[in-house]
């Protein structure tokens, strides 16, 4: 998938090399050397663009978690079955931070004092986001901040750094990118990293760090935190404050034109990034065959046919507030009677009776597409409007730009620290989290009695988070549920399972539908059936889909119950293994200093 920043960086650099054919130019001609370069601000900018593309996630609508599920599982989701320890690669590479090192390490090289202030911040934010990485993956890693020589025998055979180390290294990086990075934005886009991407860096990862620390006390992957290490609360502090002050000083709001009805999926299916709730985008452009497959994803068979899964669907409130777990009989409710009367973002983000897709000569018109969904649920998320998408290779095509960050992630944030301290007031969820349920058309969330009564749904061991606890249970439970809602496919799931020490969720089933039993669902009540399911020999039918129960399509009950999407998967997870990843073989044969992660059989004795 190609980025603008990569036809810039060709594009300028071509502009820069053909600008030095210079008589006095005492440099080879056929390379560009340290000491010929990173001399400029232009310079600088070309050598950092890469660590946009290289760094920052571009895939966000694909994240296969408890929430999403495709015709192939990933090995997160089979850990048993698939996820071994590799011998190289696993996300143990270190190319991209040589790179930041290498631009730090020249720097004093270029005498335009602005310029090195700023790529000096930009390569911090950077390199602070690449640990940040490193750290959820593997917990302990190598601290490395400058470009390793090939006689450092010290440093290159390094042990890994406690985690605790990292994040204070961490914290002074993203801390400099905060004071050294630009206020605003050029030409009002926020391609380029800022203060307040910086300052949203920051509350993502302290807050990753501070619920990692308390949901995870205790556990083995906390191995080798030492007994001054900082406690949770130092980093929710954290995370507060670079929350609120980008709330507070930042230029950022939520994108509304005041129709909750289609706002939220107008945000994301709008070519040019939203530049007030965009902190930070992927910028996408047909016209320089800068696409990706969103649409694609959404619409065709031959994407992966990635499926929300039910316990997705049933984290939505319904429109007048209330608990859909509340509501009687809602677990066997079939698919229109399920998304009836709900959060408006649920239609707006998957397919619900009355979608159409009018520019497509397939079946997509369908809201219910088991072409295309494995649970039946399809989705509308990122998909761009059909007057804009060129349809010759939807696949491909779709050119509307996507989130890196976006303000309403800051307000979760926020609010989600504030109430795991004890600190959380009213006040602040009216500044967070209600603006958001405001712009859906959705009542308050209201503190008090989030506490008083939690949602049993999100308590049960079944459905929920069972191992939330505390006074502030019940409004913790609910701003989970607004993250799963109003930042669905935008890639942060599994860092928050991860985080809340919660992949149990994936284990109480990643199943789809509810259907009663064979026969024919006219879901849109327009007189023609919209699927049909049998046993026995396959009837005379009108519907747009026509499977078999038991061959086409598998029901948890036999002739009845949820779909399973996956049935010849074994979903299984080691909590005592699987929340950090294994350091390859190969890098611990060459250094014997590398230690691996708990529960991980390598065959290596050091």
């Amino acid at each position: 998938m190609k980025k603008i920043y990569r036809i810039v960086t060709l594009l300028a650099a071509w502009m820069f090399l053909a600008a030095c054919d210079d008589a006095l130019n005492k440099y080879p001609l056929d390379s560009i050397t340290e000491e010929a370069y990173f001399e400029t601000a232009t310079q600088l900018q070309l050598f950092t663009n890469s660590f946009y593309s290289s760094i920052l996630p571009d895939v966000p609508y694909d994240e296969q978690s408890d929430l999403m599920v495709a015709t192939r599982l990933s090995n997160l989701l089979t850990n048993s079955s698939f996820r071994t320890v590799p011998a190289s690669g696993g996300g143990w590479s270190w190319t991209t931070l040589r790179k930041i090192n290498t631009c730090l390490g020249n720097l004093y090289r270029c005498k335009d004092e602005a310029a090195v202030k700023e790529y000096n911040a930009l390569c911090k934010f950077f390199r602070a986001w690449f640990y940040f990485d490193k750290v959820q993956r593997f917990g302990d890693v190598p601290w490395i901040d400058h470009e390793l020589a090939s006689d450092e025998k010290e440093a290159l055979y390094h042990p890994r750094d406690n985690r605790d180390y990292v994040m204070a290294r961490m914290i002074e990086d993203i801390d400099e990118a905060i004071a050294g990075l630009p206020s605003s934005y050029a030409n009002g886009k926020t391609y380029r990293a800022t203060k307040w991407a910086a300052l949203a860096l920051k509350a993502r990862f302290c807050l990753f760090e501070g619920t990692f620390r308390k949901y995870h006390a205790g556990d083995i992957t906390l191995w080798t935190l030492p007994v001054d290490a900082n406690p949770p609360e130092y980093y929710l502090q954290l995370a507060a404050e670079a929350a609120e002050e980008l709330i507070d000083l930042g230029p950022h709001s939520l994108y509304s034109t005041g129709h909750p009805d289609y706002d939220y999926q107008n945000l994301f299916a709008q070519y040019d990034a939203d530049p007030k709730e965009y902190i930070l985008a992927i910028d996408y452009d047909y016209g320089f065959t800068c696409t990706h497959d969103a649409s694609g994803v959404a619409l065709l068979s031959v994407c992966g046919r990635n499926s929300p899964t039910r316990g997705f669907i049933d984290h939505y409130l319904m429109a007048d507030g209330k608990r859909y777990s509340s509501v009687e009989g809602w677990s066997t409710k079939t698919f229109e009677e399920q998304v009836k009367g709900r959060d408006p973002r649920l239609h707006q983000t998957i397919r619900i009776p009355g979608y159409s897709y009018t520019k497509l000569t397939t079946n997509r018109a369908s809201f219910c597409d088991m072409d295309v969904s494995l649970t039946g649920y399809s989705i509308n998320k990122f998909v761009m409007p059909s007057d804009n998408m060129v349809m010759n290779n939807i696949r491909s095509n779709s050119y509307n730009d996507m989130p890196v960050i976006r303000i309403a992630e800051v307000y979760l944030i926020f609010a989600e620290a504030k109430a795991e301290l004890g600190t959380l007031k009213q006040a602040d969820l009216d500044k967070s989290v209600n603006l958001l349920r405001r712009r859906a058309g959705m009542p308050d969330l209201d503190m008090n009695a989030a506490n008083r009564t939690p949602d049993p749904y999100l308590t049960s061991e079944a459905t929920g988070y069972p191992n939330v606890t505390g006074e502030n249970k019940g409004v913790i439970l609910e701003i989970r549920r607004e993250r799963v809602v109003e930042l669905a496919m935008e890639g942060l799931r599994y860092a928050d399972l991860l985080r809340w020490a919660s992949y149990g969720r994936i284990l109480q089933g990643l199943y789809g539908m509810y259907f009663p039993g064979p026969g024919e669902y006219d879901w849109d009540k327009d007189g023609k059936a919209d699927i049909c399911l049998y046993t026995g020999s396959k009837p005379s039918s009108d519907a747009t889909f026509v499977y078999k129960i038991g061959t086409d399509i598998t029901l948890t009950e036999g002739t009845k119950g949820y779909v399973n999407p996956n049935p010849t998967y074994t979903i299984s997870l080691d909590p005592e293994r699987d929340y950090l990843y294994p350091i390859p073989t190969n890098e611990r044969v060459m250094n014997h200093a590398l230690l691996q992660n708990p529960n991980w059989p390598d065959g290596l004795s050091y």
